[in-house]
Order: C-alpha cells, then structure tokens, then sequence
C-alpha cells in the first residue's frame, strides 16, 4: 500500500489520442511528496523594454508573492476561463510612476478576456456537419438515419468535433500538462504574474523562481502580447540543496519527510489533485514521493495579430526537486512564438506544452534540450493543434541520457479540419550512454485535412561496447565516456545562458556531475 502520499496527480501530460497502453507512455501519474509546505514567496519578476517608449522607462525588478493559495477550478485550462474582478491587479510593488514594469505588468483577468474577444474574431470558422457528430445522432435517434450511416467515433475523434463545432476558444484552451495539473500549480501560485506587452511595443522580462528543501513554490504567468509587439520572456527554475540531499537515503527513511522540512503547523501544499490511487492502464507512474521540494511554473501566452514571443526556460534544480513546467498557447493571425526548453536538473521532471495555431500563418518553434543522469526521470508532452489555414508547427528536441534515466517524450501533431495549407514537423535525437537508460520516444500526426503535410522522425543513437571498448584502450573508463557526453551538454547550456544566474547554476550541476565548466564558461 502506498504510504506517506500527500498529492496523487493523475491524467499528467496526456496524449491527444491515447494508442500506446502497452508501452505506458499514454500519460503520467504522478505521486507527489508529503509534507511539502506553500512558500509565500513567488518569482522575481524584472521587466526591461527593448523597443518604442523605452527611452522614458527604467529597468525594475520587482518580488511578485503571491497571495494565500487559492483554489482553481480545473476548467479554466480545458473549459470555461477563470474570471476575476475587472481591474484587479496582482500583487507586486510597482517602484515609479515611469517603469518598464508598470508598462508591462498588466490586471488580472486580461488574458481570460482575450480568450472572449478572440472567440468573436473566430466564430464563423465553426465546421459543419460531419459524420458522427451530435447533430447525425441526434438524426439516428430520430429514425432520419440508418445506424449504418453514422460511424462510431474514437475518444479524440469526438473531442475534434466538439472543438470544431460546439466549444469556444476559452472552452477549447488548454495546457500541456492537463487540468489537474494546471489546477495545482495554480493553487499554489495565488495570484498570476500578468505581463500584458501592448502593441508595437518590444519589452525583456525575466522571472526567477528558486526553490527550497521542505517546501512547495510556484509562479504563474499570463502573457499578453498585442497586435505588433515583441515579447522575450526568460523563465529560470532553480532548486539548491545545501544539505546535500539524497532521494536514497530518503527512501531508507521508511517513508518519513526529510528532517529539514518546515513543521507540519505550517501551511501544507493545496490539495487540489486527488487522492493516491493506482495508476490508469497505460500511465507512466512516477513515484516522486522521495523528492524533498517542488518548484513549478504554469504559463499561459496569448500571442495576437503579427505578435512575436520568444521564450527561453531554464530548469537547473537539484536531484532533491520535482520541477513541472505546464504551458498553454494561442496564436492569433500571423503570430510567432517560438519556445526554448532547457531541462538540467531536478530528480524528476514534468514537462508539457499545448497550442492552438487559431489564426491564419500563425507559427509554432519548440526546441528542447534535456540531459538525464542517474536516475532521473523526464517526462514530456507536446501538443500542437493546427486550426488556422497555412499554419506551421515545428518542433526538435535534443537529448542526452546516462545513468538508469528514464525519459518520456510524446509529440502530437494534430492537423485538424480546415487547417489547408498547414504543415507540421517533429524531431527527437537523443544520444543513449547507458544499457541501463530507458527511453521511449512516439511522434505522432493526425490528420483531418487533405492540403497538408506532416513530418516526424527520431534519430537514437547508443554507445556501443565496442565503442566502450576502443575508449577504455585508450585510457577512457565508461565512467569517464558518459562525462564526456554529459560535459558536452553542460558546456553548450552554459554557452547559451541568458543570465550570469543561470550559467552559475549550470556550472553548479556540473559539479555535481564531476564535469568542471570553469574555463569553459569563464
């Protein structure tokens, strides 16, 4: 029997069209650890226009906490938009009168009104008739139809429908990791970070979350970026454990929390996923019951008219953390986001990324970097929806695994009814060190238009014996070989650090891993 369980999340980074119960890659279940508390403090949050009206702005950073957790109701990623009260701020303290953050920093609510206006702007897309939707049952009920007629519909075939025909933008929405996670983070969170970029207007803003043993913080952020503006949103994760904690010896603790956790007076993490239960067939369990704090992040980007948002995140958390990442997307007419993933660190990571390519040429760019060590897990969900004509996804991922990792990596390209002229592109290299890595890679496209195209592909490399063999000839152990991978990652995410925080925690992990990164980096 499971013990010491204070969360179960269930139905995590769920495929479009679930087919693959054999493998157990259909979605994650994930047991969360006990005795975690909420932490009042959220990201900081600095703000720093690039563009037009910069000349009169000044660079702020600002400490966003969050309210007292509030619970969310686990529509507001795949049904109804959350609702607040119109003009109500989040809460941050705004320096001066004439800053970048108050030129950015927007009221809660506003994305939720975008998802309102933008189902106006796309009312008359809704498709028609199509066999087997509720209109043709409804016929067969009749007796208008004979029941050979109307074919039965798989569980993604009859979700399609009801986003073509029934559902609004808002109720349509989703986010990559699914609604019971998109609830958690979001309870824990309180109050949204809003960044509302207005049009023609170019700004940078930064938001940084460290974590901490023993308890439980998340950031959530709205992005609104409209007709025209540019939008670069760096997002950087970090967990230090300066105890040196270990998910062994935890588990050696028959179950206890960690002696550094907070007292069990403090406030507990929000129960907002269900009670522990056995996985779904076909699940991926994630046991991270042994990890000893969480750091989390849930985005929300509304991309309008011939907006561009670019997103750089970073996750270099210690073994000690469970990071989830949850993302949902939409794009307007001619839109571009183009998102970047770099995922280090942390004993178990979630990651997951949803899209609705509404408007016409809008365009989607995803590249993930990921390294797995020991035994890490990584877990990750990419779902594009195509709806808008002559619309382009693309996504790369890129990976290193060693050790007794485990990764996970579903990516769905759903090319949906009335996409013409749409095209969508998957790629996955991953370089596999170790016989003891698991790895399971499925791209999947699916189709309901005839003017498109569609792509996938995965390249798995491994280190062969021989190979093994011809190195430790050479006076290089396998212990060493597998450095050599690992360093190789490090160096080029070091390289690529936005900030000198983030090149810092990268450096940090490499030491962890034996792989010195000070000349490279310096």
């Amino acid at each position: 029997m499971a013990q010491n369980v204070a969360q179960t999340l269930s139905s995590i980074n769920r495929m479009p069209a679930p087919t693959w119960s054999w493998l157990k890659m259909n979605d994650a279940h994930i047991d969360l650890p006990a005795g975690l508390v909420v932490e009042p403090k959220t990201a900081t949050v600095t703000c720093v226009p690039t563009g037009t009206a910069a000349a009169t702005m000044v660079p702020t950073t600002t400490t966003v906490a969050s309210a007292a957790p509030e619970s969310v109701s686990e529509s507001t990623s795949g049904g109804t938009p959350e609702t607040a009260p119109a003009g109500t701020a989040p809460s941050a303290s705004v320096a001066t009168p004439d800053t970048a953050t108050e030129a950015v920093l927007g009221v809660a609510g506003a994305f939720d009104t975008e998802l309102v206006l933008a189902d106006k702007r796309f009312a008359g897309r809704e498709r028609g008739q199509a066999p087997g939707d509720a209109a043709a049952r409804e016929r067969l009920v009749a007796g208008e139809l004979d029941p050979l007629e109307v074919p039965a519909l798989s569980e993604y075939q009859q979700g399609a429908l009801r986003v073509e025909q029934e559902l609004s933008v808002g109720e349509a929405f989703r986010t990559g990791m699914g609604s019971e996670a998109y609830a958690y983070l979001r309870g824990l969170a309180g109050k949204p970070v809003v960044l509302d970029v207005p049009g023609g207007l170019s700004a940078a803003v930064r938001v940084e979350l460290d974590g901490r043993i023993g308890a439980a913080r998340a950031t959530a952020i709205d992005v609104i970026a409209r007709r025209g503006s540019t939008l670069d949103l760096v997002i950087a994760l970090d967990g230090v454990d300066e105890g040196a904690f270990s998910r062994t010896q935890l588990g050696a603790e028959s179950g206890q929390t960690s002696s550094t956790s907070p007292q069990n007076s403090a406030p507990q993490a929000p129960s907002t996923a269900k009670p522990a239960k056995t996985p779904a067939p076909g699940a991926a369990h994630i046991d991270a019951r042994s990890c000893a704090g969480l750091i989390g992040s849930s985005l929300r980007i509304f991309a309008g008219s011939a907006a561009r948002v670019r997103v750089t995140y970073v996750q270099t958390a210690d073994d000690a953390f469970i990071a989830l990442d949850d993302t949902g997307i939409l794009l307007d007419e001619g839109a571009h986001v183009d998102i970047s993933h770099t995922i280090l660190g942390a004993g178990t990571s979630c990651t997951g990324l949803a899209a609705d390519l509404r408007g016409d040429t809008s365009r989607l760019e995803v590249r993930t970097s990921y390294l797995g060590v020991r035994e890490q897990i990584r877990d990750f969900n990419y779902a594009p929806r195509h709806l808008g004509r002559r619309t382009r996804s693309d996504m790369d991922a890129n990976g290193v695994l060693t050790g007794a990792s485990t990764k996970v990596l579903r990516g769905t390209i759903d090319l949906m009814h009335g996409c013409s002229g749409s095209e969508g592109a998957e790629h996955e290299t991953v370089l596999i060190a170790d016989e003891r890595v698991e790895n399971k890679t499925v791209p999947v496209i699916l189709c309901d238009e005839d003017d498109v195209a569609g792509n996938h592909g995965a390249t798995i490399g491994h280190v062969r014996p021989n190979q093994l063999f011809y190195l430790s000839s050479r006076g290089i152990s396998e212990t060493q070989a597998e450095a050599l991978f690992t360093s190789a990652k490090l160096e080029d995410a070091a390289h690529a650090a936005p900030t000198k925080k983030i090149r810092a925690a990268v450096a940090r992990l490499a030491d962890h891993m034996g792989v010195d990164l000070e000349e490279e980096i310096a």
